[in-house]
């Protein structure tokens, strides 16, 4: 059984929230009624709405029409060795001097655009952190989707959040234990499921990265797109 579900209200795009009043009003602000607090064993997690859905549709346009997706060599990922099409499209923006590794990629971030800039600072704004890096995932309907994996990579900075932000159609994220997973797991835990719905925001603070796995299942039943934001602190390349 899962220990969580978190169901959004529904609007015109699938998923949408139903028009929220803002939250975090004041830089910093987590404990506002707007948020939700989800906490296991080793589990921390804060869940809002930070976009009005009016707002929310204009930056899902303009992230449509603006942001620049990897193609080629860029658009494959290495699996135990083995390298495959991304079921998803991927591209990263960040400031300059950084780069990033993970599944057998090291990437350096294109300049930051306006849209990413305008809700990169929104998220900033309400959490109290700066952010200096963002990986995009587009996933053109319910079968683009990402395994379980831990966003645990060298270039983080220790103890930082990740904060995942989601335009577009509603999609659940799992998180399963590192003690539950495979065939043989070493004992029982409960998966915890959520809701990520248009214009909200996901902080998956430490130490959730060191002990839970996070995916993207498959949901045949979504036919919308969907691009979420992972603003991450990146340290600088040691040069």
């Amino acid at each position: 059984m899962d220990r969580f579900l978190v169901r959004p209200d529904r609007g015109d795009i699938q998923g949408a929230a139903e028009e929220p009043a803002p939250t975090g009003e004041a830089s910093g602000d987590m404990q506002s009624p707007g948020w939700q607090h989800f906490r296991a064993e080793g589990l921390n997690c804060d869940y809002t709405v930070l976009f009005r859905k009016a707002e929310a549709d204009q930056i899902f346009r303009e992230l449509e029409q603006e942001v620049e997706y990897f193609t080629g060599a860029l658009a494959k990922v290495q699996v135990f060795g083995k390298w495959h099409s991304v079921p998803r499209k991927q591209a990263t923006y960040g400031d300059a001097g950084l780069t990033y590794t993970f599944s057998g990629l090291t990437l350096t971030p294109k300049p930051w655009i306006p849209v990413l800039e305008r809700v990169r600072d929104q998220v900033c704004r309400v959490t109290g952190q700066t952010f200096n890096f963002v990986l995009v995932n587009r996933y053109k309907d319910g079968c683009d989707h990402i395994g379980e994996h831990r966003d645990d990579e060298r270039e983080l900075a220790p103890g930082s959040p990740i904060a995942s932000v989601s335009f577009g159609a509603c999609r659940d994220i799992l998180f399963r234990h590192k003690d539950s997973r495979g065939k043989r797991p070493r004992r029982a835990v409960e998966v915890v499921r959520l809701q990520l719905a248009h214009g909200s925001l996901l902080m998956m603070n430490h130490p959730t990265n060191t002990h839970w796995y996070h995916s993207l299942p498959i949901r045949k039943r979504v036919l919308a797109p969907r691009i979420n934001l992972t603003f991450r602190k990146i340290l600088p390349t040691k040069k």
